[in-house]
């Protein structure tokens, strides 16, 4: 299991955007993705949501998916964990 770190925010600046905490992952996420500093799947774990849907949400906004090598390789990893019965 991948550790995690806390962030502390004051809550007015939530309140001030009319935000909860899922609302502001999602944000992050898309916002690092756009950017090209996370992957979709780890933007997608970010905003902890499956990939689908964080593509869902992607597409309300206009922004594409970009499918690069740290993409490739996250779903090679992926699918090597996959067993098939």
């Amino acid at each position: 299991m991948p550790s995690t770190m806390t962030m502390e925010l004051p809550a007015d600046v939530l309140e001030s955007a009319r935000m909860s905490v899922p609302d502001l992952k999602l944000e992050l996420a898309i916002s690092l993705f756009s950017l090209g500093r996370l992957s979709m799947g780890k933007a997608a774990e970010l905003a902890g949501l499956p990939v689908g849907t964080f593509q869902l949400h992607l597409g309300t906004r206009k922004l594409g998916s970009h499918y690069g090598p740290e993409d490739a390789l996250e779903d090679a990893r992926s699918l090597s964990s996959v067993r098939v019965a």
